[in-house]
């Protein structure tokens, strides 16, 4: 995943003309998910039940730092950049999907461009910066659990595609959000959890489906993309790196308190995207399910509660920017 990010970013950023093909991240996406689901046993089930609370603090967490970053970033630029609201900022600070948190500034009369650019510098440098950091200072943890699946049997594997292709349909039909990373998922997870394991992901289906997901990273980042607000860029890129460091930080405290492994709540606390910290916890044998869960949690918690949230802090800017329905 990272190589694609990495070199197709510098490629576009240098004025080649990259694309990346929709569906081909998102058969990625149902791929990952699928040989992530393959990790939830019934006894990873059960210790992660037992972790309620640690869940439900890390989704305050997540409500709270990205709150304050949205802050932050409106008493920088607040003043200086056209057309910069409020709901902007707060939405570009949130710790959410960048297309679902971009429809939300658009709903509160924010520059939905800002805050796209915001989520994508955001996802990008957390995909680089904590399995770069992690695998440079040597952590690695021990493969205690794998996934239930061992072998791959091709018809099992082609009903476990279409069975998450179905609920991957429901999912788009009902408007929720990541649906073909959360369909692979829910489908793989079920049957895991249930004991009827339809086959194992071939690896190298998984090592493709993250060559696709770092290439639709990389292709978002044009020369005028970075052009078009530096100070912008600049203060999220800080921001962000702001943002590793201090939920690092609370993961440490949490893993004190609760006796996970400290990377693995790293991962599971960390501001990025679901697919990217679940990989990386598959690939240095940390705990996928825990990040897994905590990484979907959060996502589904911020998209409930985060609208809500501005319009509470922010009640008169929301009255202000979002128009009576007569």
């Amino acid at each position: 995943m990272l190589g694609p990010l990495m070199s197709v970013a510098v490629a576009t950023i240098c004025g080649y003309r990259t694309q990346s093909w929709r569906p081909f991240r998102n058969v990625g996406q149902l791929v990952i998910g699928c040989s992530l689901g393959l990790y939830f046993s019934p006894e990873i089930a059960q210790l992660i039940i037992s972790l309620w609370w640690v869940i439900v603090v890390s989704i305050l967490w997540a409500l709270l730092v990205g709150a304050g970053f949205g802050n932050v970033l409106y008493r920088l630029h607040g003043q200086e950049i056209p057309g910069l609201t409020r709901s902007a900022c707060f939405f570009s600070g949130a710790i959410g999907g960048a297309s679902e948190m971009t429809n939300l500034a658009e709903r509160e009369k924010g520059r939905t461009d800002l805050v796209a650019a915001a989520h994508s510098l955001r996802v990008m440098l957390i995909a680089i910066v904590i399995p770069f950091g992690l695998k440079a200072l040597g952590f690695q943890g021990n493969p205690v659990t794998g996934p239930v699946a061992k072998d791959i049997v091709p018809l099992g594997l082609c009903l476990l595609f279409a069975l998450s292709t179905v609920v991957v349909w429901l999912l788009h039909r009902w408007g929720r959000a990541n649906p073909w990373f959360l369909g692979g998922l829910s489908v793989s997870m079920a049957l895991s959890l249930s004991g009827h394991t339809l086959s194992a992901v071939p690896t190298w289906m998984v090592n493709v489906s993250q060559l696709l997901i770092g290439i639709s990273l990389g292709v978002q980042f044009s020369g005028d993309f970075i052009k078009s607000a530096p100070k912008w860029m600049l203060s999220v890129c800080i921001g962000t790196l702001c943002l590793i460091g201090v939920c690092s930080l609370f993961a440490l405290g949490i893993s004190q308190l609760c006796g996970i492994d400290h990377l693995t709540m790293v991962l599971g606390t960390a501001p990025g995207g679901i697919a990217e910290m679940a990989i990386t916890a598959k690939v240095l044998h940390l705990g996928v399910p825990l990040v897994t869960t905590l990484q979907v949690c959060r996502l589904i918690a911020v998209l409930i509660l985060v609208e809500p949230l501005y319009r509470y802090c922010y009640k008169e800017e929301a009255k202000v920017q979002t128009p009576e329905v007569v």
